[in-house]
């Protein structure tokens, strides 16, 4: 197993931790004898010089991923990029950065100070993005950056770790659609996302996604232990494009509501 193989293999044990319902899925999928593909994993940060995007990205460019395409999100003053790697057994990577310009001084003093208690060498190391946090954060703090950006709490809270990983549906045997999952998954518990409807994008776009709401987490605050929302799973159905090629993107306006899925959790 290669070093990236590894990380992946941390970022799901740390994930499962923070998000049980995703182990309970795969193996309630595998259960009806499928094979669970990740066809993502999506990151979160700030953007800030320390931990911009290509930061981030670093340790999937020097395993050899490359960057394939960008994209704005206005309204949650979000930008990302997603990076493939030409062994196609391995994940697309999906990362998103805050743009804290945009939002108060205070927010961007909060971020700022929290930032600065990571040091040059964990940044660098190649597992950074299962850290965790490395500063103190109060819940009066966290209920702040909240009012203003979920996901400038959630990378406050949380930390640098995997915000999703994600089911490739193309691969599944007995779900043809992302309805057919979405019932299975309702069915047996779980509840959806439902910002936009349950399913986002269309065959038009050639993607179509849905997702769990957030799993909870006890969170240690440094006055007091309170229950968030965490991680969620997803799940993605990619259709051929003209060329008979399998699109491999994401469409902004349904990762816009993908993003909600940390709002409130299960």
């Amino acid at each position: 197993m290669g070093k990236i193989e590894e990380l992946f293999g941390e970022m799901w044990a740390d994930y499962i931790k923070m998000n049980p319902q995703a182990q309970k899925i795969v193996d309630l999928l595998k259960s009806k004898d499928e094979e669970v593909i990740n066809d993502h994993i999506a990151l979160r940060t700030y953007n800030l010089p320390e931990v911009t995007i290509d930061v981030v990205a670093k340790p999937f460019i020097d395993a050899g991923y490359k960057e394939c395409d960008d994209y704005h999100f206005e309204e949650k003053k979000l930008y990302a990029k997603h990076y493939e790697h030409e062994n196609k057994n391995l994940p697309k990577v999906f990362i998103s950065e805050l743009l804290i310009e945009k939002f108060s001084d205070s927010f961007q003093n909060l971020i700022k100070e929290k930032i600065s208690c990571l040091s040059k060498d964990k940044i660098n190391s190649f597992n950074f993005m299962v850290s965790g946090t490395s500063w103190p954060i109060s819940s009066e703090e966290y209920e702040l950056l909240k009012k203003e950006s979920d996901y400038g709490a959630w990378v406050a809270a949380i930390g640098y770790r995997p915000n999703h990983f994600t089911v490739f549906i193309n691969a599944l045997k007995n779900f043809e659609s992302v309805e057919s999952l979405n019932s299975f998954l309702k069915e047996n518990g779980y509840k959806l996302n439902d910002a936009g409807g349950e399913v986002k994008g269309s065959k038009e776009v050639f993607l179509e996604q849905s997702s769990t709401l957030a799993d909870t987490v006890e969170i240690e605050f440094s006055d007091k232990t309170m229950s968030i929302p965490s991680c969620y799973f997803e799940f993605a159905k990619r259709y051929p494009l003209p060329s008979g090629k399998l699109y491999q993107g994401f469409v902004a306006k349904s990762a816009d509501k993908i993003f909600e899925s940390t709002n409130k959790g299960q």
